[in-house]
């Protein structure tokens, strides 16, 4: 029987609206883990919501995005290698991405966390195993594959509002806009098969508020 402890905090200014707070034990009070690998189209608002559900389920945020740039900043080991493909345009191999990543993890689990949110990690079909026999080397597992679902249309739109303000220029461009989400797709597809052959995999729909969207994300996750 799960215990339940809430509190609440208050979300940002911009969503001006409290959510809870949960943790969860097990009966004999041990934590147990809920890993996401949380996906969503540009445009979709996966940043946001991973922030959202980072603090509504104490969770770790593991942005592939971040690790890279603190390794390549801090001159680590990995970020010296991964500068050796980069500086010469090629695309850092699985095998250092994997390295950052089971080093943070290994980091952050000395804080005994309830868990991660794997956002942009895997990519890859081959990444995914990795993940999966890693995680279970840790006695944990990938709980679910979560993915934001939204209309392209709804998508290009809210890319170019964008642009308008964000000043970058793959968000006020429609074909590059477009290319970006088709290229999502082709990279998830793969993912979302691996993941729904283990039942584990579940599209939310990411059009609404983001408090909306958050009751969606949470209704997955809560029956975890």
């Amino acid at each position: 029987m799960w215990n339940w402890m809430r509190t609440f905090f208050k979300m940002n200014d911009k969503a001006k609206q409290k959510v809870e707070l949960i943790k969860y034990s097990t009966k004999d009070g041990a934590m147990q883990m809920k890993n996401i690998v949380l996906f969503g189209p540009p445009g979709a608002g996966k940043g946001t919501q991973a922030e959202v559900l980072k603090e509504k389920y104490q969770l770790i945020h593991l942005s592939t995005g971040d690790m890279f740039r603190y390794n390549m900043k801090n001159d680590t080991e990995l970020g010296k290698l991964a500068k050796t493909y980069t500086e010469k345009g090629h695309l850092v191999p699985d095998s250092v991405t994997n390295d950052m990543l089971k080093d943070e993890v290994n980091r952050q689990l000395e804080q005994s966390p309830n868990g991660f949110i794997f956002d942009g990690y895997p990519r890859t079909k081959a990444q995914a195993a990795v993940l999966t026999e890693f995680l279970a080397k840790k006695d944990t597992q990938v709980d679910a594959m979560v993915a934001l679902e939204v209309d392209d249309e709804i998508l290009v739109q809210r890319l170019l509002e964008r642009g308008k303000s964000s000043g970058r220029a793959d968000d006020a461009n429609e074909e590059v806009i477009r290319e970006r989400i088709a290229e999502y797709y082709r990279k998830t597809d793969i993912l979302k098969e691996y993941y729904q052959a283990q039942d584990k995999y579940y599209g939310v729909d990411g059009v609404g508020s983001i408090e909306e969207i958050t009751e969606r994300l949470s209704d997955v996750i809560n029956k975890l």
